[in-house]
C-alpha cells in the first residue's frame, strides 16, 4: 500500500466562505487518503477595515487556530490546493503576498513538478471566479507546477459548470455554502490526490 499523498491547502479567507469550502476541501481529501495541512495565510488589512465588518473580525477571531502557512508546507506537500475570493476578478492581496514571497523556492525549483488547483468565491454571480482563478494559475506555470483543475470529468460539473475550479456565490454572506459547492469541492479535492499519487508513484 503506498504511503499517502501530501496535500496543503492554502487559503485566504475574509468572512469565512473561503474558510468553509477549505475545510470541505481538506475533508475530501483525508476521505480519498491523503495526509493535510490545513493554513491560513496572514491577513494584512488593518483593524479599521477588518472591525468595518462584524463577518470579517468573527472569522479572523473563529480561526486564529489555524497555524499560518509557511513555504516548508508547500515543500513537504505532493500537491497544493490554494484558495482565495476575488479581489476585482484578481486574487486577494493576502494570498498574492505570500506566493509573491515564495522567490527563493521558485529560484530553486522547489516548487516544481507538485500538484497545483484552486477555488474562490465572489460577492455576485460571473462576479470574477474565473478571472480570479485563470489569475492564480499564473503562478502555477511560473513554478513549473502541475495544473490540475476539476475540468467535466464528473457529471456534477455540468451542474455548477466550473471547470477551473470550486466557486462559489456568497452574495454578501446570503448565499452559504451548499451541497453543490461541496459536491464541486469533493471532484476537485479527489481528482487533485488521484493525479497527485499517480504522478509521485510514477516517478518512484
Amino acid at each position: 500500500m503506498s504511503t499517502p499523498v501530501k496535500l496543503t491547502v492554502v487559503y485566504y479567507s475574509s468572512t469565512g466562505t473561503i474558510a468553509e469550502i477549505a475545510n470541505a476541501l481538506v475533508s475530501e481529501a483525508e476521505a480519498a487518503g491523503a495526509e493535510v495541512r490545513l493554513r491560513r495565510v496572514a491577513e494584512l488589512a488593518p483593524d479599521s477595515a477588518i472591525d468595518s465588518n462584524p463577518a470579517w473580525r468573527a472569522n479572523l477571531e473563529a480561526t486564529r487556530s489555524i497555524a499560518e502557512v509557511t513555504p516548508d508546507d508547500l515543500l513537504w506537500a505532493d500537491a497544493v490546493i490554494f484558495g482565495t475570493p476575488t479581489r476585482y476578478g484578481n486574487v486577494a492581496a493576502q494570498l498574492k503576498q505570500f506566493i509573491d514571497s515564495l522567490g527563493p523556492q521558485w529560484q530553486q525549483g522547489l516548487l516544481a513538478d507538485k500538484v497545483y488547483s484552486g477555488f474562490t468565491s465572489t460577492a455576485s454571480k460571473h462576479g470574477g471566479q474565473e478571472s480570479t482563478l485563470l489569475a492564480l494559475y499564473n503562478s502555477v506555470h511560473h513554478f513549473g507546477g502541475i495544473l490540475v483543475a476539476p475540468g467535466y470529468t464528473d457529471g456534477s460539473k455540468f451542474v455548477d459548470g466550473n471547470p477551473y475550479g470550486t466557486s462559489h456565490v456568497d452574495g454578501q454572506g446570503e448565499g452559504k455554502v451548499d451541497d453543490e459547492t461541496r459536491q464541486a469541492a469533493s471532484v476537485q479535492a479527489r481528482r487533485v490526490v488521484s493525479v497527485a499519487r499517480a504522478l509521485r508513484d510514477g516517478a518512484a
